[in-house]
Protein backbone atom coordinates (compact mmCIF):
# COMPACT_ATOMS: atom_id res chain seq x y z
CA UNK A 1 0.00 0.00 0.00
CA UNK A 2 2.75 2.43 0.96
CA UNK A 3 4.73 1.52 -2.15
CA UNK A 4 1.65 2.27 -4.25
CA UNK A 5 0.95 5.67 -2.62
CA UNK A 6 4.58 6.87 -2.54
CA UNK A 7 4.86 7.71 -6.28
CA UNK A 8 1.64 9.76 -6.07
CA UNK A 9 2.95 11.67 -3.07
CA UNK A 10 6.17 12.50 -4.94
CA UNK A 11 4.22 13.74 -7.94
CA UNK A 12 1.93 15.99 -5.82
CA UNK A 13 4.10 17.66 -3.14
CA UNK A 14 1.83 20.72 -2.84
CA UNK A 15 -1.22 18.58 -2.04
CA UNK A 16 0.81 16.78 0.62
CA UNK A 17 1.91 20.08 2.20
CA UNK A 18 -1.61 21.50 2.28
CA UNK A 19 -3.03 18.30 3.80
CA UNK A 20 -0.31 18.23 6.45
CA UNK A 21 -0.87 21.90 7.32
CA UNK A 22 -4.63 21.41 7.74
CA UNK A 23 -4.19 18.28 9.90
CA UNK A 24 -1.63 19.98 12.17
CA UNK A 25 -3.87 23.03 12.53
CA UNK A 26 -6.79 20.78 13.54
CA UNK A 27 -4.70 18.91 16.10
CA UNK A 28 -3.50 22.19 17.66
CA UNK A 29 -7.05 23.52 17.91
CA UNK A 30 -8.24 20.19 19.36
CA UNK A 31 -5.46 20.21 21.97
CA UNK A 32 -6.45 23.74 23.06
CA UNK A 33 -10.03 22.58 23.68
CA UNK A 34 -9.01 19.89 26.19
CA UNK A 35 -8.89 20.87 29.86
CA UNK A 36 -5.58 20.71 31.65
CA UNK A 37 -7.21 19.05 34.70
CA UNK A 38 -9.43 16.55 32.88
CA UNK A 39 -8.53 15.61 29.27
CA UNK A 40 -12.01 14.09 28.80
CA UNK A 41 -13.69 17.50 29.15
CA UNK A 42 -13.80 19.32 25.82
CA UNK A 43 -14.23 23.07 25.93
CA UNK A 44 -14.66 25.58 23.15
CA UNK A 45 -11.35 25.95 21.24
CA UNK A 46 -9.32 29.05 21.93
CA UNK A 47 -9.66 31.65 19.10
CA UNK A 48 -6.14 32.92 19.77
CA UNK A 49 -4.71 29.42 19.54
CA UNK A 50 -6.64 28.78 16.32
CA UNK A 51 -5.23 32.00 14.83
CA UNK A 52 -1.62 31.31 15.85
CA UNK A 53 -1.88 27.68 14.70
CA UNK A 54 -3.26 28.87 11.34
CA UNK A 55 -0.25 31.19 10.94
CA UNK A 56 2.13 28.32 11.71
CA UNK A 57 0.34 26.01 9.25
CA UNK A 58 0.43 28.62 6.49
CA UNK A 59 4.16 29.19 7.09
CA UNK A 60 4.69 25.44 6.86
CA UNK A 61 3.69 25.53 3.18
CA UNK A 62 7.11 27.07 2.38
CA UNK A 63 9.18 24.50 4.26
CA UNK A 64 10.70 23.10 1.02
CA UNK A 65 12.10 26.42 -0.20
CA UNK A 66 12.83 28.29 3.08
CA UNK A 67 13.40 25.57 5.70
CA UNK A 68 15.27 27.67 8.29
CA UNK A 69 12.83 30.59 8.13
CA UNK A 70 9.87 28.24 8.47
CA UNK A 71 11.47 26.57 11.52
CA UNK A 72 11.91 29.99 13.15
CA UNK A 73 8.31 31.10 12.41
CA UNK A 74 6.66 27.83 13.52
CA UNK A 75 8.80 27.73 16.68
CA UNK A 76 7.69 31.23 17.63
CA UNK A 77 4.08 30.24 16.96
CA UNK A 78 4.51 27.14 19.13
CA UNK A 79 6.01 29.28 21.89
CA UNK A 80 3.04 31.67 21.60
CA UNK A 81 0.54 28.82 21.96
CA UNK A 82 2.49 27.54 25.00
CA UNK A 83 2.31 31.01 26.55
CA UNK A 84 -1.50 30.92 26.25
CA UNK A 85 -1.81 27.49 27.87
CA UNK A 86 -2.00 28.69 31.48
CA UNK A 87 -4.45 31.45 30.62
CA UNK A 88 -6.82 29.26 28.56
CA UNK A 89 -6.55 26.23 30.81
CA UNK A 90 -4.93 23.62 28.55
CA UNK A 91 -1.56 21.88 28.60
CA UNK A 92 1.14 22.42 25.96
CA UNK A 93 1.77 19.20 24.05
CA UNK A 94 3.38 17.93 20.82
CA UNK A 95 0.05 18.70 19.11
CA UNK A 96 0.24 22.39 19.96
CA UNK A 97 3.77 22.51 18.48
CA UNK A 98 3.07 20.11 15.59
CA UNK A 99 3.95 22.64 12.87
CA UNK A 100 7.33 23.30 14.53
CA UNK A 101 8.05 19.55 14.70
CA UNK A 102 7.17 19.09 11.02
CA UNK A 103 9.28 22.12 9.99
CA UNK A 104 12.21 20.88 12.07
CA UNK A 105 12.01 17.44 10.42
CA UNK A 106 11.91 18.98 6.95
CA UNK A 107 14.84 21.27 7.66
CA UNK A 108 16.94 18.46 9.14
CA UNK A 109 16.32 16.40 5.98
CA UNK A 110 17.75 19.18 3.81
CA UNK A 111 20.82 20.24 5.81
CA UNK A 112 23.87 18.65 7.32
CA UNK A 113 23.92 16.88 10.67
CA UNK A 114 25.59 19.72 12.61
CA UNK A 115 23.04 22.31 11.46
CA UNK A 116 20.15 19.94 12.21
CA UNK A 117 21.45 19.29 15.75
CA UNK A 118 21.85 23.01 16.48
CA UNK A 119 18.32 23.78 15.31
CA UNK A 120 16.89 20.83 17.24
CA UNK A 121 18.49 22.01 20.48
CA UNK A 122 17.38 25.60 19.82
CA UNK A 123 13.75 24.61 19.15
CA UNK A 124 13.67 22.39 22.24
CA UNK A 125 15.14 25.16 24.40
CA UNK A 126 12.73 27.84 23.13
CA UNK A 127 9.59 25.73 23.53
CA UNK A 128 10.67 24.44 26.95
CA UNK A 129 11.41 27.99 28.14
CA UNK A 130 8.02 29.17 26.83
CA UNK A 131 6.15 26.50 28.78
CA UNK A 132 8.13 27.20 31.96
CA UNK A 133 7.71 30.98 31.81
CA UNK A 134 4.00 30.80 31.09
CA UNK A 135 3.10 28.35 33.87
CA UNK A 136 3.61 27.99 37.58
CA UNK A 137 4.40 24.91 39.58
CA UNK A 138 6.89 22.19 38.88
CA UNK A 139 9.23 22.66 35.97
CA UNK A 140 9.65 19.01 34.96
CA UNK A 141 6.12 17.91 34.22
CA UNK A 142 5.12 14.96 32.08
CA UNK A 143 3.78 17.19 29.30
CA UNK A 144 6.96 19.27 29.12
CA UNK A 145 9.19 16.21 29.13
CA UNK A 146 7.01 14.64 26.43
CA UNK A 147 7.19 17.79 24.31
CA UNK A 148 11.00 17.90 24.54
CA UNK A 149 11.17 14.16 23.76
CA UNK A 150 9.04 14.62 20.64
CA UNK A 151 11.26 17.49 19.44
CA UNK A 152 14.42 15.42 19.91
CA UNK A 153 12.73 12.45 18.26
CA UNK A 154 11.83 14.57 15.25
CA UNK A 155 15.46 15.63 14.78
CA UNK A 156 16.78 12.09 15.34
CA UNK A 157 14.26 10.60 12.91
CA UNK A 158 15.19 13.14 10.24
CA UNK A 159 18.89 12.39 10.76
CA UNK A 160 18.24 8.67 10.42
CA UNK A 161 16.20 9.06 7.24
CA UNK A 162 18.78 11.44 5.75
CA UNK A 163 21.61 9.02 6.56
CA UNK A 164 19.66 6.16 4.99
CA UNK A 165 18.97 8.24 1.91
CA UNK A 166 22.65 9.22 1.57
CA UNK A 167 23.68 5.60 2.03
CA UNK A 168 21.32 4.40 -0.70
CA UNK A 169 22.54 7.18 -3.00
CA UNK A 170 26.17 6.18 -2.33
CA UNK A 171 25.40 2.52 -3.01
CA UNK A 172 23.64 3.41 -6.26
CA UNK A 173 26.56 5.62 -7.28
CA UNK A 174 29.04 2.83 -6.57
CA UNK A 175 26.89 0.36 -8.50
CA UNK A 176 26.69 2.76 -11.44
CA UNK A 177 30.45 3.32 -11.34
CA UNK A 178 31.06 -0.43 -11.19
CA UNK A 179 28.74 -0.95 -14.16
CA UNK A 180 30.52 1.74 -16.15
CA UNK A 181 33.87 0.23 -15.20
CA UNK A 182 32.72 -3.20 -16.36
CA UNK A 183 31.47 -1.74 -19.62
CA UNK A 184 34.75 0.14 -20.17
CA UNK A 185 36.74 -3.01 -19.41
CA UNK A 186 34.59 -5.03 -21.80
CA UNK A 187 35.04 -2.41 -24.52
CA UNK A 188 38.78 -2.36 -23.91
CA UNK A 189 39.01 -6.14 -24.20
CA UNK A 190 36.90 -6.10 -27.34
CA UNK A 191 39.16 -3.43 -28.81
CA UNK A 192 42.29 -5.42 -27.96
CA UNK A 193 40.81 -8.57 -29.50
CA UNK A 194 39.81 -6.72 -32.65
CA UNK A 195 43.31 -5.29 -32.92
CA UNK A 196 44.86 -8.74 -32.44
CA UNK A 197 42.64 -10.29 -35.12
CA UNK A 198 43.38 -7.35 -37.43
CA UNK A 199 47.12 -7.97 -37.01
CA UNK A 200 46.66 -11.66 -37.77
CA UNK A 201 44.61 -10.95 -40.89
CA UNK A 202 47.10 -8.34 -42.07
CA UNK A 203 50.08 -10.64 -41.61
CA UNK A 204 48.38 -13.56 -43.35
CA UNK A 205 46.92 -11.60 -46.25
CA UNK A 206 49.96 -9.36 -46.83
CA UNK A 207 52.40 -12.27 -46.74
CA UNK A 208 50.54 -14.58 -49.10
CA UNK A 209 49.39 -11.84 -51.48
CA UNK A 210 52.96 -10.55 -51.78
CA UNK A 211 54.22 -14.08 -52.54
CA UNK A 212 51.40 -14.69 -54.99
CA UNK A 213 52.14 -11.39 -56.75
CA UNK A 214 55.84 -12.20 -57.02
CA UNK A 215 55.14 -15.73 -58.31
CA UNK A 216 52.60 -14.50 -60.84
CA UNK A 217 54.96 -11.78 -62.12
CA UNK A 218 57.81 -14.29 -62.44
CA UNK A 219 55.59 -16.80 -64.23
CA UNK A 220 54.42 -14.15 -66.68
CA UNK A 221 58.05 -13.23 -67.38
CA UNK A 222 59.11 -16.87 -67.96
CA UNK A 223 55.99 -17.97 -69.81
CA UNK A 224 57.40 -17.47 -73.35
CA UNK A 225 61.07 -18.18 -72.85
CA UNK A 226 60.96 -20.91 -70.20
CA UNK A 227 57.46 -22.40 -70.07
CA UNK A 228 58.51 -25.32 -67.85
CA UNK A 229 59.82 -22.99 -65.15
CA UNK A 230 56.75 -20.84 -65.60
CA UNK A 231 54.57 -23.91 -65.00
CA UNK A 232 56.50 -24.68 -61.81
CA UNK A 233 55.98 -21.11 -60.66
CA UNK A 234 52.25 -21.35 -61.37
CA UNK A 235 52.08 -24.59 -59.39
CA UNK A 236 53.74 -22.78 -56.52
CA UNK A 237 51.24 -19.94 -56.94
CA UNK A 238 48.37 -22.39 -56.48
CA UNK A 239 49.98 -23.70 -53.29
CA UNK A 240 50.47 -20.14 -52.00
CA UNK A 241 46.84 -19.16 -52.59
CA UNK A 242 45.62 -22.44 -51.03
CA UNK A 243 47.72 -21.79 -47.93
CA UNK A 244 46.39 -18.22 -47.76
CA UNK A 245 42.82 -19.47 -47.91
CA UNK A 246 43.45 -22.07 -45.19
CA UNK A 247 45.04 -19.59 -42.79
CA UNK A 248 42.43 -16.95 -43.55
CA UNK A 249 39.60 -19.40 -42.91
CA UNK A 250 41.19 -20.51 -39.65
CA UNK A 251 41.67 -16.93 -38.44
CA UNK A 252 38.17 -15.83 -39.41
CA UNK A 253 36.93 -18.89 -37.54
CA UNK A 254 38.01 -17.14 -34.34
CA UNK A 255 35.06 -14.80 -34.79
CA UNK A 256 32.65 -17.73 -34.50
CA UNK A 257 31.86 -19.47 -31.25
CA UNK A 258 32.43 -23.17 -31.60
CA UNK A 259 30.33 -25.59 -29.54
CA UNK A 260 32.50 -28.58 -30.44
CA UNK A 261 34.92 -29.27 -27.57
CA UNK A 262 36.71 -31.84 -29.73
CA UNK A 263 37.56 -29.32 -32.47
CA UNK A 264 41.28 -29.70 -33.23
CA UNK A 265 43.66 -26.86 -32.47
CA UNK A 266 46.54 -26.42 -34.87
CA UNK A 267 49.77 -25.35 -33.21
CA UNK A 268 50.55 -21.65 -33.44
CA UNK A 269 53.30 -20.89 -35.95
CA UNK A 270 56.72 -20.22 -34.48
CA UNK A 271 60.40 -20.22 -35.33
CA UNK A 272 60.23 -24.00 -35.79
CA UNK A 273 58.31 -23.27 -39.03
CA UNK A 274 60.95 -20.77 -40.17
CA UNK A 275 62.46 -23.14 -42.82
CA UNK A 276 59.04 -23.58 -44.47
CA UNK A 277 58.53 -19.80 -44.43
CA UNK A 278 61.92 -19.16 -46.06
CA UNK A 279 61.24 -21.86 -48.65
CA UNK A 280 58.02 -20.07 -49.61
CA UNK A 281 59.94 -16.82 -50.13
CA UNK A 282 62.64 -18.59 -52.13
CA UNK A 283 59.88 -19.94 -54.35
CA UNK A 284 58.93 -16.32 -55.03
CA UNK A 285 62.52 -15.43 -55.99
CA UNK A 286 63.84 -14.10 -52.67
CA UNK A 287 67.00 -15.72 -51.33
CA UNK A 288 67.19 -15.52 -47.54
CA UNK A 289 70.22 -16.35 -45.41
CA UNK A 290 69.84 -17.26 -41.74
CA UNK A 291 72.41 -16.72 -39.00
CA UNK A 292 71.94 -17.92 -35.41
CA UNK A 293 74.18 -16.82 -32.57
CA UNK A 294 74.03 -17.90 -28.97
CA UNK A 295 72.41 -21.03 -27.64
CA UNK A 296 68.80 -21.40 -28.84
CA UNK A 297 66.40 -21.56 -25.94
CA UNK A 298 62.73 -22.59 -25.66
CA UNK A 299 60.38 -19.68 -26.22
CA UNK A 300 56.98 -19.02 -24.72
CA UNK A 301 54.10 -19.35 -27.21
CA UNK A 302 53.59 -15.58 -27.32
CA UNK A 303 57.22 -14.74 -28.02
CA UNK A 304 57.55 -17.59 -30.51
CA UNK A 305 54.50 -16.44 -32.47
CA UNK A 306 55.64 -12.80 -32.31
CA UNK A 307 59.12 -13.60 -33.62
CA UNK A 308 57.66 -15.66 -36.47
CA UNK A 309 55.15 -13.00 -37.49
CA UNK A 310 57.77 -10.22 -37.42
CA UNK A 311 60.13 -12.21 -39.65
CA UNK A 312 57.22 -13.00 -41.96
CA UNK A 313 56.09 -9.38 -42.22
CA UNK A 314 59.63 -8.01 -42.60
CA UNK A 315 60.42 -10.42 -45.46
CA UNK A 316 57.07 -9.62 -47.05
CA UNK A 317 58.05 -5.94 -47.02
CA UNK A 318 61.37 -6.86 -48.65
CA UNK A 319 59.51 -8.69 -51.42
CA UNK A 320 57.10 -5.79 -51.96
CA UNK A 321 59.31 -2.73 -51.56
CA UNK A 322 63.04 -3.43 -51.43
CA UNK A 323 63.73 -4.23 -55.10
CA UNK A 324 66.34 -6.84 -54.20
CA UNK A 325 66.54 -10.63 -54.41
CA UNK A 326 68.45 -11.21 -51.18
CA UNK A 327 67.76 -10.70 -47.50
CA UNK A 328 69.19 -11.93 -44.21
CA UNK A 329 67.67 -13.05 -40.93
CA UNK A 330 69.77 -13.06 -37.77
CA UNK A 331 68.63 -14.64 -34.49
CA UNK A 332 70.75 -13.72 -31.44
CA UNK A 333 70.00 -15.53 -28.15
CA UNK A 334 71.17 -14.19 -24.80
CA UNK A 335 70.16 -15.12 -21.27
CA UNK A 336 67.28 -12.66 -21.26
CA UNK A 337 66.58 -11.58 -24.84
CA UNK A 338 66.03 -12.88 -28.32
CA UNK A 339 67.13 -10.31 -30.90
CA UNK A 340 65.69 -10.79 -34.38
CA UNK A 341 67.15 -8.75 -37.24
CA UNK A 342 65.84 -8.80 -40.79
CA UNK A 343 67.77 -6.72 -43.31
CA UNK A 344 68.20 -6.29 -47.06
CA UNK A 345 70.62 -4.45 -49.30
CA UNK A 346 68.07 -2.95 -51.63
CA UNK A 347 67.94 0.72 -52.66
CA UNK A 348 65.62 3.11 -50.85
CA UNK A 349 62.07 2.47 -52.03
CA UNK A 350 60.04 5.33 -53.38
CA UNK A 351 56.78 5.74 -51.47
CA UNK A 352 53.87 4.25 -53.40
CA UNK A 353 50.43 5.05 -52.11
CA UNK A 354 49.44 5.60 -48.48
CA UNK A 355 51.54 3.96 -45.74
CA UNK A 356 50.39 0.53 -44.62
CA UNK A 357 50.11 -1.13 -41.25
CA UNK A 358 53.08 -3.50 -41.49
CA UNK A 359 55.50 -1.61 -39.26
CA UNK A 360 52.68 -0.57 -36.91
CA UNK A 361 51.58 -4.18 -36.52
CA UNK A 362 55.13 -5.42 -35.92
CA UNK A 363 55.73 -2.76 -33.27
CA UNK A 364 52.43 -3.60 -31.55
CA UNK A 365 53.29 -7.29 -31.56
CA UNK A 366 56.66 -6.65 -29.96
CA UNK A 367 55.16 -4.40 -27.30
CA UNK A 368 52.42 -6.94 -26.51
CA UNK A 369 55.03 -9.37 -25.14
CA UNK A 370 57.18 -6.73 -23.46
CA UNK A 371 59.67 -6.18 -26.29
CA UNK A 372 60.53 -3.33 -28.61
CA UNK A 373 61.12 -2.89 -32.34
CA UNK A 374 63.31 -0.54 -34.35
CA UNK A 375 63.06 -0.08 -38.11
CA UNK A 376 65.00 2.12 -40.52
CA UNK A 377 67.85 2.38 -42.99
CA UNK A 378 70.76 0.09 -42.21
CA UNK A 379 74.38 1.23 -41.88
CA UNK A 380 75.28 -0.55 -45.15
CA UNK A 381 72.21 0.66 -47.02
CA UNK A 382 68.99 -1.20 -47.45
CA UNK A 383 66.36 -1.49 -44.75
CA UNK A 384 66.66 -3.18 -41.39
CA UNK A 385 64.10 -4.32 -38.82
CA UNK A 386 65.39 -5.20 -35.34
CA UNK A 387 63.29 -6.43 -32.46
CA UNK A 388 64.25 -7.43 -28.94
CA UNK A 389 61.92 -9.92 -27.29
CA UNK A 390 62.16 -11.08 -23.66
CA UNK A 391 62.62 -14.80 -23.24
CA UNK A 392 60.45 -14.79 -20.10
CA UNK A 393 57.17 -12.84 -20.35
CA UNK A 394 55.33 -14.37 -17.38
CA UNK A 395 52.43 -15.52 -19.51
CA UNK A 396 49.62 -17.48 -17.89
CA UNK A 397 48.01 -20.59 -19.23
CA UNK A 398 44.99 -18.72 -20.65
CA UNK A 399 47.41 -16.52 -22.63
CA UNK A 400 49.01 -19.61 -24.13
CA UNK A 401 45.61 -20.90 -25.09
CA UNK A 402 44.84 -17.62 -26.80
CA UNK A 403 48.05 -17.84 -28.79
CA UNK A 404 47.20 -21.39 -29.89
CA UNK A 405 43.72 -20.35 -30.95
CA UNK A 406 45.13 -17.46 -32.97
CA UNK A 407 46.50 -19.94 -35.51
CA UNK A 408 43.14 -21.60 -36.19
Amino acid sequence: MIITIRPWLRRHPRAVDVTLAVVLWGLAVLASSMSATDPRIIRAPSPAVALIAAAASVALLWHRTHPRTVVAVTTMCGAGISALAEQDGFQPSPFTAGAALAALYSMAMRTDRRTAMLHTVAVAGILFAATVLSASGSILTANRIGLIAWILLSGALADSVRSRRDYVAAVEARAELAERTREDEAQRRVGEERLRIARELHDIVAHHIALAHAQAATAAYLLRSKPEQAQQMLDGLAGTTSAALRELQATVGLLRRSDDPEAPLEPAPGLAQLPDLLAAFEGAGLTVSVQISGEPRPLSPGVDLTAYRIVQEALTNVTKHAGTATASVRLAYTRRLLTVTVSDDGPPAAPAGPPGYGLIGMRERAQSVGGRLLAGRGSDGGFQVTTELPLETGESEPDRDDEERSAR
